[in-house]
């Protein structure tokens, strides 16, 4: 009997999919996602609009989108991962040629209902094609050097992409989780020195190039990286949103000055308090103790996602889920260092918590094929 033959009888059919839904995952993403609507509802004053109530019929959605996904079997979405793969890049390129311009950037596609931001979809997709690509390579075949290069190839395109757009954060995380994802499925650590060194080399570059012709990145991304090394340079300017970022950590203690309690919010000090600097306003009206019970929440679902990749048999599964785990670690680490002013403020949102439609939707569907993966597991 053959893999797929083995896999298609062993995995649960009808009802018993629900049953077999890690649902301590589902849960806790649910979890996550009812704090940010007490947070959005609280930096609108006590209102549902605008962000919460859309936020919420996100969610419901995205959530519905999830367990549609999760019922669809794995092996069906490991065929789409080259043809996903490829389509996004092709939609990264229409973002190039004629794409909508907002806040600055160049960054979605306008379908008329909707506003497609590709960057968010080819996180998931990035992820589907590596671990499909070591999936299909021999084991011994791993640490080869042309073995090596085509995944490089494949993380390098989507990330410069992205990076034109410009949306540096994003284009981190593309890197960042490809070059993770390399490293679990067995990439020699060799390499991954060469690549620490080279982006040393890199970082020193693109401090050269300033104010030159060559100038590799934009002029408020040198800003940013100014003011996360010294934002009393630029107090009222560039500075300011980290300045009153930590203001608003620090006065909230232990137990935070109380739900829609916030000065800092309420008198807004705090910029984009709904959606990158969301969690300073968590912090200022729950304190430390509200901030680490998020951070223990996150925690909880990488845990779990772990606890299922190494359960599962099937090599592509474990890699996704783990990729999949990694790119979530990824959103919320970034995120909040940006906020605590441990990293230079680069735009990635806190996940689940954060108001936007693409970002959440994405994230369901990847967690959908997390799910997936999980309940069509060998057993």
């Amino acid at each position: 009997m053959s893999y797929l033959e083995y896999a298609v009888k062993s995995a649960p059919t009808g009802f018993r999919k629900i049953l077999y839904l890690n649902w301590p995952v589902a849960i806790l993403l649910a979890s996550v996602a009812g704090a940010g609507f007490l947070m959005l509802y609280s930096v609108a004053g006590g209102d549902f609009n605008p962000w919460a109530e859309p936020q919420m019929k996100r969610f419901a959605l995205g959530f519905v989108l999830m367990l549609g996904v999760a019922m669809v079997p794995i092996w069906f979405w490991r065929s789409l991962a080259g043809v996903g793969y490829l389509v996004t890049v092709a939609l990264l390129v229409a973002v190039e040629l004629f794409g909508t311009v907002g806040m600055g950037a160049q960054r979605w596609i306008d379908l008329g209902f909707m506003r497609l931001q590709p960057s968010e979809l080819m996180k998931i997709t990035l992820v589907m094609f590596l671990a499909a690509y070591y999936d299909w390579l021999p084991a011994k075949r791993t640490s080869h050097p042309f073995w090596v290069l085509l995944p490089v190839i494949a993380i390098m395109i989507p990330t410069l992409l992205v990076l034109r757009q410009p949306d540096l954060g994003t284009s981190i995380l593309l890197l960042a989780a490809g070059g993770g994802l390399m490293f679990l499925a067995g990439v020699h650590w060799a390499y991954f020195t060469v690549v620490v060194a080279s982006a040393v080399g890199l970082v020193a570059t693109v401090f050269q190039s300033r104010g030159t012709d060559w100038q590799l990145i934009k002029d408020y991304q040198f800003r940013r990286i100014d003011t996360f090394l010294d934002p009393s340079t630029d107090p009222l300017g560039s500075g300011y949103h980290i300045t009153q970022s930590k203001i608003a950590l620090g006065s909230g203690g232990w137990t935070g000055r109380g739900f829609m309690q916030g000065t800092q919010t309420r008198l807004n000090f705090l910029p984009e308090k709904h959606t990158d600097f969301i969690f300073t306003t968590l912090a200022e009206e729950f304190g430390f103790l509200g901030s680490i019970s998020l951070l223990g929440l996150y925690a909880l679902i990488i845990v779990f996602c772990i606890w299922s990749a190494l359960t599962n048999k099937d090599r592509f599964s474990s890699l996704l889920i783990l990729g999949i785990a990694l790119n979530f670690f990824l959103f919320f680490a970034v995120n909040m260092s940006m906020v605590m002013g441990l990293a230079p403020v680069v735009g990635v949102p806190l996940p689940m918590v954060s108001y936007g439609g693409s970002a959440m939707l994405v994230l369901l569907l990847a967690f959908g094929l997390m799910q997936s993966a999980h309940v069509h597991r060998l057993r």
